[in-house]
Formats: structure tokens, sequence, C-alpha cells
């Protein structure tokens, strides 16, 4: 399976922040909030990802991430002239997701705990696969309904009256009839793509299904001035308390077997000493 990471946008809402630079290239606490999406894709066992940005800010993430080799992932970049919706990322990445399933990521969402992604995109097969996250306010939200054997019986974009309070999660994974099912679509009203639009095309075909996070499971969308604090503040205690980085591409790309030590020591020699350095020469000194 490829991966796709959505870092467009305007990020209107970030403003005057992302005067600067992209809200993807934001800080999240101690790292760049793209390293969360792609920390997620990386630990899912996925290696070839393209990062689909606008045609400023490309060049910024081409700069940070270069060509992955790095972290022993292979990443590509596209560039979306206007955002046009979610779903709009598959006709512009349609060259590389050719015929093969792809996982979708949105650039400002952060994932934290036991997901089971690699196993779930492990055993991906054919369709659609969403995923619900309990909230307090779902009409804020993409929401799905699920019947009582956890089949998708509906799905709403931010309904007045939803129908449960499972909020869709900013990943998708999708197998290789997206592209087609994208260009099929139809823009709403307020002229985009529509990621529920193509979820329902899945859900139509009987082939979509949504699998509910638990309680273990952080979702964060850093796309406001609040979230992104309270994301920082969230990824800062967990990594005071226990020591351990949240999203380290480095440490991810290690203890998935995408690189060895002896490039784990060389990419912490690179870095100019900071905190950050020191931790990855602590995850390399580790017996084993």
């Amino acid at each position: 399976m490829k991966g796709i990471v959505l870092a467009g946008g305007l990020g209107t809402r970030l403003y005057p922040t992302t005067l600067v630079a992209s809200k993807q290239l934001q800080a999240v606490y101690d790292k760049p909030m793209i390293f969360y999406p792609l920390a997620t894709l990386m630990l899912a066992g996925i290696r070839e990802i393209l990062v689909i940005s606008t045609p400023t800010d490309l060049p910024r993430f081409e700069s940070l991430l270069g060509d992955g080799s790095v972290w022993g992932i292979e990443l590509s970049y596209a560039s979306q002239a206007e955002p046009q919706g979610i779903a709009q990322a598959f006709l512009v990445g349609e060259h590389f997701v050719g015929r093969e399933p792809v996982a979708l990521i949105l650039g400002d969402n952060l994932f934290y705990g036991r997901m089971d992604l690699d196993r779930i995109v492990r055993d991906f097969r054919e369709g659609a696969v969403i995923f619900g996250y309990p909230v307090r306010d779902p009409e804020r939200y993409g929401v799905v309904a699920l019947d009582r054997d956890g089949r998708v019986t509906s799905l709403e974009e931010k309904p007045a009256r939803p129908k449960s309070n499972l909020a869709i999660a900013g990943i998708y994974l999708y197998d290789d009839r997206v592209v087609e099912l994208a260009r099929s679509l139809k823009p709403s009203a307020r002229g985009e793509l529509e990621i529920t639009d193509l979820n329902r095309a899945y859900l139509e075909l009987g082939k979509l299904q949504a699998i509910p996070l638990g309680r273990g499971i952080a979702w964060l969308d850093t796309g406001t001035h609040e979230s992104l604090l309270e994301a920082a503040e969230f990824i800062a205690a967990i990594e005071r308390r226990q020591g351990l980085k949240i999203a380290c591409l480095e440490e991810v790309a290690y203890r998935q077997g995408f690189i060895g030590r002896s490039e784990l020591l060389r990419a912490a020699e690179a870095m100019p000493p900071s905190p950050y350095r020191e931790y990855v020469e602590l995850v390399a000194a580790e017996q084993t």
C-alpha cells in the first residue's frame, strides 16, 4: 500500500502564522506538524509516500524532508494549485497511486495510541476503510453511523442532528478504484470534491467499512490556534512523563526495520547539537 499526506490548503484559521510557513510546517511541541502523519503511515508499514501541498509551500517540504532515504522511505511530491476538496488528492496523485491501494492522511491530523493500523493495512484487500472517533460535538464533523453489527448505515457531513457521535477521523484506506471513483465525483455546493461523497460511493458499492477507534487512542486536529496549542500540550505531557518521543521519524524508521543502527547513527551525526539529536543517540545506544 502507498500513502498520501495531504498538506495543502490556505491555513486561514491559523493566520498570521501561516504567512511564514504552511500549517503543516508549524511546530507541534518539538517537531514540525507533518512529522506526525508521516510517522503514522510509517508505523503502518507504508514506505512509498506522496506529499501534496501548494506550489508555494512544496519547496519548503522538499527542503525539510528530502527524498526520505534517511528514514528508509521514498518520498515524492505533487502540487495542488488550488484546494478543491480532500478527494482531489487522488486526482493530483493519480500517477503516484496507479493501480495500487492507498492510504490518505490529512497533514494536520495527529494520532496517538495503538490503532493496529499495521495489521489493518496488511489485511486490506478491497473497498474502503474509514475510522470513527467518538466526540462530544459530532455536528462539527463528518459523521458515520453503524448498525448493531458494525455495518455503515449512513454518512453525513456536519449534520445538524447527528445520527451518532462517531466523527470520521482524517485517515482513509482505499483500493485501486479510488482514482476512478474520485474522477466521477461532482463538486459540492462549495465547489469541492468532498471526501464524504467518495466514501458514499464506496458505501453504495457495499464496500465501505468503518472501524471505531477506542478509548486508548487520541485523535487531534490542529487546524486552529486553540487545537494546535492543545496538541502541543498533549505531546509535551506524554513525552515528559515517559521520556519517549512521539513521531521521531528516525526512531520510527529504526524500530520498523527501515534503517539499521549505522544509518541511525549517521542521521544523528548530521544533526546539530540539540535535545532531539541526544534522543536519537540514546535510541541508537540501546542494547538489543
